[in-house]
């Protein structure tokens, strides 16, 4: 899908084509798309199509014609059971009278722009534009790693009441999440760091600043994710060592249940052999059976006393 903004009188308008000083929005954008993009502004297929691939690493390209910034932006993967937070490649192509971006996907930080919802967006303003889009990217890292430290607090609190397995990969995912974004927003520092020495981002006195607050959510945004991953993984161990120790606390039970069931099942083995009844104590006396069933219980308790005032169940 292409689709052509433009900011005239201070508000945003929808343009039918690609003009003079707009913005152009591909979002999972056909061959024929691309194509015709990359006839329009005389620029290399594969620059735009880098940000089809979600293996694609952040980077600057700067060519003759076009300057590309690809960055790293966090999405909500909504297929699975749970939503699962990840990332996906974006990448910005600045050419002499316009301002590409590129995407798999319609994410809310573009879609924030398209909606004129963002203060001071002008797309004739290309530095300002693109660090915007950066500001824009590291504010969504930070509200998606508030949710994630949400999310884990209530699956813990669920592990404490019943430690089950959906519980467990949910904070699997969640560590998972916090691996891919620390990831993106390492490489996303480098490209701001990068930025901070290039010149096309100095056009307009102000924007040096705002390039310094983006640098600065953006290592905000890699301390966060940095405490969190190592509070879920200790959160993490915490519980398998619980797990672990709830079933050696179970196989301790069972091996003293079956130690004490052994008692009475070795005497009345002993009783139900075929031997002779004189050789056998008891076995004449009409209150026998009862005398050795009695006697085996006794044992039986007198073991699991003796196993009770040895704290072996504690």
């Amino acid at each position: 899908m292409t689709n052509c903004y433009i900011t005239r009188n201070n508000y945003l308008e929808e343009l039918t084509g690609p003009e003079p000083g707009c913005w152009v929005n591909l979002i999972a954008p056909s061959d024929s798309e691309i194509n015709r993009i990359s006839n329009k502004y005389n620029l290399d297929i594969d620059a735009l199509k880098a940000a089809l691939d979600a293996d694609e690493r952040s980077r600057i390209e700067l060519e003759d014609n076009y300057t590309m910034i690809l960055v790293n932006i966090p999405v909500i993967e909504e297929a699975t059971d749970r939503e699962l937070y990840s990332t996906i490649p974006l990448a910005i192509i600045v050419v002499d009278d316009a301002v590409i971006t590129v995407c798999s996907e319609d994410t809310p930080i573009l879609r924030q722009f398209s909606n004129g919802k963002v203060k001071d967006f002008y797309s004739n303003m290309k530095s300002r534009f693109i660090l915007q889009i950066l500001y824009k990217t590291s504010s969504l890292f930070l509200s998606y790693l508030r949710i994630i430290d949400r999310k884990s607090e209530d699956v813990e609190s669920e592990l404490h009441k019943s430690q089950r397995n959906k519980e467990l990969i949910e904070l699997l995912k969640l560590e998972k999440s916090l691996v891919y974004f620390t990831t993106a927003l390492r490489s996303n520092e480098a490209i701001l760091e990068k930025m901070l020495r290039l010149e096309i981002i100095k056009k307009y006195p102000e924007d040096v600043d705002l390039l310094e607050d983006v640098i600065v959510e953006n290592k905000q945004a890699i301390e966060m994710a940095n405490i969190y991953s190592g509070i879920l993984s200790g959160t993490m161990d915490a519980f398998a060592s619980v797990i672990s120790n709830n079933l050696n606390i179970v196989m301790k039970v069972l091996s003293v249940v079956t130690i004490v069931l052994s008692i009475p099942t070795l005497i009345f083995s002993a009783y139900g052999m075929n031997t002779n009844l004189a050789g056998m104590p008891f076995a004449e006396s009409p209150w026998g059976f009862m005398i050795v069933v009695i006697f085996a219980l006794v044992i039986a308790v007198l073991a699991m006393v003796i196993f009770m005032k040895s704290k072996f169940l504690k």
